[in-house]
């Protein structure tokens, strides 16, 4: 039987938790890499025991030289579009690292291109398969809540700045709004039912990454992106999103994240919070309680959780897998995730003109 054909954009960290997986699946073979640091993709394909694999420099000659199947984009943030963009017109499906993007328009390319191609494009977002974060949206899909008009996104990091290309805007483009403020977003929009954004009032800080006391002295001296994010959203449907979100902070939490709704409420609790570096909503989450009144009086009724212990990550290389194979939509769709990426947009551009903005989306 014919191995599925996968080839690895960007060599980094997050990519070897992409080859973890695929090398766990039989009908799939990594056949390359690429990577613009000379020797990273050799490097990183030979630790894998990949030896039959191509390493390449530039991406363009691997897709030409290799023609995969497939490709998992692992690149900095500044670059996904370019990437996903050459692999699509290259005739392969696509697994993008999140943040889709930077920017709305890069997004709106990547979509335009999607279309124009026919080719699928999957944004990894691993929490999408834990079982608790599968419960969130039950809860708030069962009607249980009536309706919901207030949400909030607690969590953040006590202490968990990294380092790397994640902290200077030539590579990342924003800080801890892309690296974990994505996954607070999606893990709200996707329970909600992705409701399109309408406006963003927003404020963005870096206290902590450019400060030494704080941050390495060498990180530090070249920090130039956020470490701390928020802001109020409105969207579709009379819904108010209150979000915020840090890598650093004199607190262990900005809180939970709370569905307020005419008939009951839903309170998630950050896990990991014990850990200076948890509660960034990146995997699972703590309990989860509703709130709402029994017997004409108010009461909380604590959420029976799902415990298994998934490999979140396997689980979503091997959905995108089965995706292309089977021809199944994509499991994280772009006509999602872009009402993720323009309220990110939305951020940025009202924290550089200290005032709320409109997000415009067009049809694609």
């Amino acid at each position: 039987m014919e191995k599925f054909r996968i080839a690895i954009i960007g060599t980094g960290g997050i990519a070897h938790k992409h080859a973890t997986a695929y090398l766990e699946m039989p009908d799939v073979e990594i056949v390359a890499g690429s990577d613009i640091v000379p020797g990273k993709a050799r490097a990183f394909l030979d630790e894998f025991g990949l030896e039959n694999a191509k390493a390449f420099e530039n991406t363009q000659e691997m897709l030409d030289a290799i023609k995969p199947d497939a490709v998992s984009v692992c690149t900095y943030n500044s670059t996904h579009a370019e990437c996903a963009i050459q692999a699509m017109r290259a005739g392969c499906d696509v697994l993008l690292e999140k943040p889709m993007t930077i920017t709305l328009e890069d997004a709106i390319a990547i979509r335009k291109v999607e279309k124009e191609t026919g080719k699928l494009l999957t944004v990894g977002f691993q929490p999408r398969y834990d079982g608790r974060m599968r419960k969130i949206k039950e809860i708030v899909q069962s009607g249980v809540l009536g309706k919901v008009y207030y949400v909030q996104t607690g969590g953040g990091r006590w202490r968990g700045i990294p380092g790397s290309t994640f902290i200077e805007k030539r590579y990342a483009g924003v800080g801890c709004l892309a690296d974990i403020g994505c996954y607070s977003l999606d893990m709200v929009l996707n329970a909600l039912g992705y409701p399109k954004p309408l406006t963003v009032s927003a404020t963005a800080f870096n206290y902590f990454g450019t400060n030494p006391k704080y941050n390495k002295p060498e990180d530090a001296a070249r920090f130039n992106v956020d470490d701390f994010c928020g802001a109020f959203i409105r969207l579709e449907g009379g819904i108010t999103l209150d979000f915020r979100t840090a890598w650093a902070m004199h607190m262990d939490t900005t809180g939970a994240t709370i569905f307020l709704g005419t008939d009951a409420g839903l309170k998630v609790e950050p896990a990991g919070t014990e850990s200076h570096y948890g509660g960034a909503w990146d995997g699972s989450c703590g309990p989860v309680t509703l709130f709402h009144d029994k017997f004409d009086e108010p009461t909380s009724t604590p959420i029976p959780l799902h415990d298994l212990k998934e490999d979140r990550f396997y689980l979503k290389c091997r959905s995108f897998v089965d995706a292309v194979k089977e021809n199944l939509p994509a499991p994280i769709p772009t006509s999602q995730i872009i009402y993720n990426q323009a309220i990110i947009d939305g951020i940025i551009r009202s924290n550089e003109s200290g005032h709320e903005v409109t997000i415009e989306i067009p049809e694609i």
